[in-house]
């Protein structure tokens, strides 16, 4: 994933100066934008836009953050300043439906903005791929159309992380397997899974405060559920997961054994882009 090749990725105010509207908005988010581990999973899931040639755009400087840290750290209005301003920027460009990486600005522009005016149709990443593999069959992964080569992950056991933002806080708990299903690799579910899952301990602004009084951080706790399943990869498709579970795994002098990949990764990985 270290590759330096430019990708090209629309901007929304080059396209509605030339009269287009994509049918997307992609939502890179804070995380996307600014965090180098997590760039890389932006990038490739517009790697993975691009491939499949999907009409959309990114707001580029104009994209601020969602709010979300600021209301779960209790600072209500700095969420509503920040809400209030992407939502004028948004219905300015008549979108009509976000794309997301990050489960976090998901559940904000789906459950949150609405009580403010903006109302979108709100789709995580994985619900996107899942509906292009299972329904409409343009992304093909694990099929004969893809080289043996390129199945990297057929001998890797994979175990996924569910997103307290996407499992819990809105139900989907099938799209990620579903994506993660045609990737030829051994799946093993953690025995804390789906809606009895664990958080990676960073959600609800804990990202950004010091650790409570207590035995055991979260991330601690879940890095040792990882570890019970034998797994090579942990599989996550949120940025607090990713961040909390590669401390875990760095913690535990374990990052050179187990690695952490976003499903978009792994799915590019195995298309080979």
């Amino acid at each position: 994933m270290a590759n330096k090749i430019k990708i090209k990725v629309p901007v929304m105010a080059d396209l509605a100066a030339k009269g287009e509207k994509p049918e997307y908005l992609y939502w890179v988010g804070c995380a996307g934008a600014f965090d180098d581990r997590y760039k890389k999973v932006a990038r490739a899931f517009v790697k993975i836009l691009n491939h499949l040639n999907v009409s959309y755009a990114a707001l580029g400087t104009e994209e601020s953050c969602t709010g979300d840290p600021a209301r779960r750290a209790g600072n209500e209005m700095l969420f509503q300043m920040q809400a209030l301003k992407n939502i004028e920027i948004l219905n300015n460009y008549e979108v009509k439906k976000i794309l997301t990486t990050c489960p976090h600005c998901y559940n904000t522009f789906k459950n949150e903005y609405t009580e403010l005016g903006g109302k979108y149709e709100v789709i995580h990443y994985t619900q996107f791929l899942s509906q292009f593999i299972m329904n409409e069959g343009r992304l093909q992964i694990g099929t004969s159309q893809v080289s043996e080569e390129k199945n990297i992950f057929k001998d890797k056991k994979i175990t996924f992380q569910d997103p307290c933002y996407l499992g819990r806080a809105n139900g989907e708990y099938d799209a990620p397997r579903k994506v993660l299903g045609t990737i030829p690799s051994v799946k093993i579910e953690m025995k804390r899974n789906k809606n009895f899952a664990l958080c990676c301990g960073a959600g609800g602004g804990q990202m950004f405060k010091e650790a409570e009084k207590g035995d055991k951080e979260v991330f601690i706790e879940r890095i040792e559920n990882v570890f019970e399943t034998g797994a090579d990869i942990i599989a996550t498709a949120c940025p607090y997961c990713m961040v909390m579970l590669t401390d875990g795994l760095k913690y535990k002098n374990k990052e050179k054994e187990i690695k952490n990949y976003d499903i978009a990764e792994l799915v590019v990985l195995s298309l080979g882009l």
